[in-house]
């Protein structure tokens, strides 16, 4: 399966039925970046009970292993990291061999104009903003499980 983007939002009932949608296939992978281990369950929580597979990282470097590792459908990257912070774990990602088409959504408390432009310049894919709440991630989440070229992935 490529890379995953952005679509229009669906909502929630379609971000909830996307697993089904690929009956007979892999389920989809999700690396989580997060280093406040809170914030890393929710992740979980709202993503695992929609039926997709989560892998977590707490650092930067520990994202990108897993990146690399892995090859996720998709990497939610926090981008106030310590060490090494998303602005440049997203473009390691990006610089590894067959991942410049990952797909990389930050995540981040930042809410400052000019600050989903900067995510975007280092190579993110899209901005959602924290705090969140199961609901909210769910409903945030749903505009990035489409995959323009699949004929059965949803609208």
């Amino acid at each position: 399966m490529g890379p995953w983007h952005l679509s229009t939002l669906k909502g929630l009932d379609d971000f909830h039925a996307a697993p089904t949608a690929w009956a007979g296939r892999r389920v989809v992978v999700v690396v989580v970046v997060e280093d406040q281990e809170d914030l890393r369950e929710i992740a979980r929580f709202a993503l695992e009970g929609a039926g997709y597979e989560v892998i977590e990282a707490a650092t930067g470097a520990e994202g990108i292993a897993k990146a690399e590792t892995e090859h996720p459908d998709l990497v939610l990257m926090d981008i106030q990291l310590p060490v090494l912070d998303g602005y440049e774990s997203t473009r390691r990602i990006k610089a590894l061999p067959g991942m410049e088409r990952m797909t990389v959504i930050a995540v981040s408390s930042f809410a400052m104009r000019g600050d989903e432009e900067k995510a975007r310049a280092a190579g993110c894919d899209g901005y959602v903003t924290k705090p969140y709440s199961p609901n909210s991630w769910s409903i945030s989440s749903a505009s990035f499980w489409r995959k323009p070229d699949d004929p059965d992935c949803l609208n």
